[in-house]
């Protein structure tokens, strides 16, 4: 299976790519990862909800860009759905099972996303009802997507 994330915005931090880097190295066991990293808009302090809103639309018009046809989109939302690790070891699996080949993973901007990509998203998923730095969203996605695979292979994993 081939997993995408599709992420808005650059990691600075050593600390985070250090981690991103050793769940790239332990998940190609289990699959072909992309990570596609996309420029954010650059948010003035006080922005208008007008100017907010463009601002989410032109990170959204690059998501779109960025989605291969046929994937099956997940888009990390507040809004979404939570689902326990096992819940989603086991919605991977089945989407496997269906036939879709790739698996692609939405983390937007600092204002979240556009409502056109949460339209275009196959499934909405909520870590929490928090907000999140979406650097640490990459590191807490790609270790979720690792546990999830070794659920689905019944290899051990800490609860």
């Amino acid at each position: 299976m081939k997993v995408t994330l599709i992420t808005v915005g650059k990691i600075k931090e050593k600390y985070f790519t250090g981690a991103i880097a050793e769940y790239v190295k332990r998940l190609s066991k289990y699959c072909k990862l992309e990570i596609i990293e996309l420029t954010d808009e650059k948010t003035p302090d006080r922005a208008s909800e007008a100017e907010e809103q463009k601002i989410k639309e032109k990170e959204g018009e690059r998501i779109l860009k960025s989605i291969k046809e046929g994937a099956y989109v997940i888009a990390l939302a507040i809004e979404g759905k939570m689902l326990s690790s096992e819940e989603l070891a086991e919605k991977m699996n089945l989407l496997g099972i269906e036939g879709k080949s790739q698996i692609t993973f939405i983390i937007g901007g600092s204002l979240g996303l556009d409502p056109r990509v949460l339209n275009r998203a196959d499934y909405l998923l909520s870590f929490s009802k928090m907000t999140f730095p979406h650097q640490l969203m990459r590191v807490v996605l790609l270790e979720q997507i690792y546990r999830s695979y070794r659920i689905i292979h019944g290899e051990p994993y800490h609860k």
